[in-house]
């Protein structure tokens, strides 16, 4: 996490902090952008504030497969449909008011909302909430409940160069286990699996991102251009 940014963010959060409400931190960007990774280097950054951080990412909000299949909607899961974003509106309402919330999260092993196994937030000093489609959270006219959204982005080819590096080991390890979602592609070889994250990400991850993602890019408060080694190459503020 680069300095400048880490300080800018502690500037930024400074009426929040002084109130003792929390502030409130999204990165967005394309699947595969590096969210995570990203999320969790910038909390690390803000542990040296000191502050007591929270750090989840909003996968655990999609609806449960059982839902999307049921609406018929199971292959646009992670579009801004398969979202629950009434139930993630509330609960970010809910932090801000200083209420104590259990956060559902996401298994990517079962590749299915994990709700036995929620994180509780109480009073945090900063949240960071890494996902898709951050911005639809907003209400025009009302408050804001991200406080500055980080927008992550890269040329399109980069990205799936990264969502493919990132899919072929989780469909190596899926081989050998009955609970994973990647089991039910052990037979596959790497010809077959190269295959299918390119059918994957042509068919739904890149139009996902032309059409929806991006709006996230439009509203961010900061974008961060990042090259092909994930390094920062530059930062746009406003």
């Amino acid at each position: 996490m680069s300095n400048p940014l880490s300080e800018e963010l502690r500037r930024r959060s400074a009426s929040a902090r002084a109130a003792g409400t929390p502030y409130v931190v999204g990165v967005g960007g394309s699947v595969a952008a590096g969210k995570s990774t990203f999320a969790a280097e910038l909390q690390h950054a803000i542990e040296a504030w000191p502050e007591q951080v929270v750090n989840i990412a909003t996968d655990g909000y999609l609806f449960p497969n059982a839902v999307l299949a049921e609406r018929n909607i199971a292959m646009r899961k992670g579009f801004p449909e398969s979202y629950d974003v009434a139930a993630l509106r509330a609960a970010l309402a809910a932090i801000r008011r200083g209420a104590r919330v259990a956060m559902p999260r996401y298994s990517h092993v079962t590749y299915d909302v994990d709700a036995a196994h929620p994180l509780i937030v109480e009073r945090p000093g900063v949240l960071i909430l890494d996902g898709l489609h951050l911005a639809q959270i907003e209400q025009p006219g009302a408050p804001r409940l991200i406080d500055t959204l980080i927008y992550l982005d890269a040329d399109e080819a980069i990205i799936e160069k990264w969502f493919t590096d990132r899919l072929l080991p989780l469909m190596l390890a899926g081989r050998d286990d009955p609970v994973s979602f990647y089991y039910r592609f052990r037979e596959m070889d790497d010809a077959a699996r190269r295959d299918f994250a390119s059918r994957v990400w042509q068919g739904i991850n890149l139009p996902n991102l032309r059409e929806h993602i991006v709006k996230d890019r439009a509203a961010a408060d900061i974008v961060v251009h990042k090259s092909a080694d994930h390094g920062i190459g530059r930062i746009d503020r406003r």
